[in-house]
């Protein structure tokens, strides 16, 4: 089994390249990643002498390249995660979110399209979304399911949107083997320190403010990264052609709720008096188009492929809290900017 998985230098996609190599000893990796801000090859440091793991760097919006590598590799699935994902960065720049979400994806569904043409049997593309495409739902009030109309409030969740639709359609269209997954908020180790969890923690240990959007009233449902690729893995390989599966942790937080309970994790961790990092919070203007509330059902995952999250919320953040503080090299090389230069100390800028 030779995979193409896009994205896999960043968070969510190092976690699930590493599930893949792990769980399944036959199977090789092409780890197709341009490198933008958001990826770090340090995230994979441990399986660079792996022979069933390759890096490719390259940018899904060339049309060409992607073709090329199609033509040059007989890949059996694509596992697609390479996505401009931040709601603030979306919000000042959309057009970025329209070529990377919208046109790289179906720069790869075509090339994936032509390249297993009439030979369809065996081949999967998996693409990764989020349950942000639903819109937003009421304080208390229901939850997210796979039949949810669409209803994006957000430059990034209608990019996203936009390429679930082309994913549906090359489906219905061209007969591609698909599946498409819509997960909550991840969090865990390696996750870029521009998102709340280790933004936070990073803030606490250097003794910076907690920017909290509003009165902190949003709820998020919150997935263990680790749950979420072994989700993935379970989808790629048991999930049906054409269907949908949201993937949550049947975990929802409201964000002032989650930061005082990682304020007193970190007072803990660091011997600090309690709610010493509590101080450091500070309330700010909220985010245009900010969606109260996301609460995703995930029970169709769980009742047709038997999944389930393996940890509580509070279980997975002191597992989180522990790898930032033990791995401090890792956030400060990536807060330095200094993580971007790994790609050319380690693969000669090839």
């Amino acid at each position: 089994m030779h995979l193409l998985i896009t994205g896999g230098a960043g968070f969510i996609g190092s976690h699930v390249v590493r599930r893949f190599l792990r769980a399944h000893p036959g199977c090789r990796v092409t780890n197709l990643d341009s490198l933008t801000y958001a990826g770090n090859l340090a995230n994979l440091r441990d399986l660079e002498d792996d022979p069933r793991y390759r890096f490719v760097r390259g940018d899904i919006t060339d049309a060409a390249f992607v073709g090329k590598l199609f033509s040059e590799n007989d890949f059996r699935g694509v596992v697609h995660l390479a996505a401009e994902s931040h709601v603030d960065r979306s919000i000042a720049d959309p057009t970025a979110f329209v070529m990377t979400n919208v046109i790289g994806t179906v720069n790869l569904l075509d090339a994936a399209r032509r390249a297993w043409e009439g030979n369809m049997e065996g081949r999967r593309f998996y693409h990764v979304s989020t349950d942000e495409v639903y819109g937003t739902l009421e304080d208390g009030g229901g939850m997210f399911t796979e039949s949810t109309p669409y209803d994006p409030h957000s430059p990034y969740s209608a990019s996203k949107a936009s390429s679930d639709h082309f994913v549906r359609a090359y489906h219905d269209t061209y007969g591609l083997p698909v599946v498409i997954s819509n997960c909550s908020n991840n969090y865990g180790s390696h996750q870029f320190p521009e998102k709340l969890i280790p933004l936070f923690i990073n803030n606490i240990r250097t003794g910076r403010e907690l920017p909290i959007y509003g009165g902190g009233e949003n709820v998020r449902d919150w997935l263990w990264v680790e749950d979420h690729a072994r989700a993935i893995d379970l989808i790629y390989h048991e999930g049906k052609n054409g269907e949908t599966y949201n993937i949550g942790g049947h975990n929802e937080w409201r964000n002032i709720d989650l930061v005082r309970l990682l304020c007193r994790i970190m007072d803990r961790k660091l011997e600090r008096a309690e709610g010493e990092s509590e101080t450091l919070m500070r309330f700010v203007t909220d985010r245009a188009g900010h969606d109260l509330r996301y609460a995703i059902d995930a029970s169709k995952l769980k009742h047709e492929l038997g999944w389930e999250p393996s940890i509580t919320f509070e279980e997975g953040l002191e597992k989180t809290v522990e790898w930032y503080l033990a791995n401090g090299e890792w956030l400060e090389g990536v807060t330095s900017g200094a993580y971007q230069n790994y790609y050319e100390a380690h693969y000669g800028g090839r």
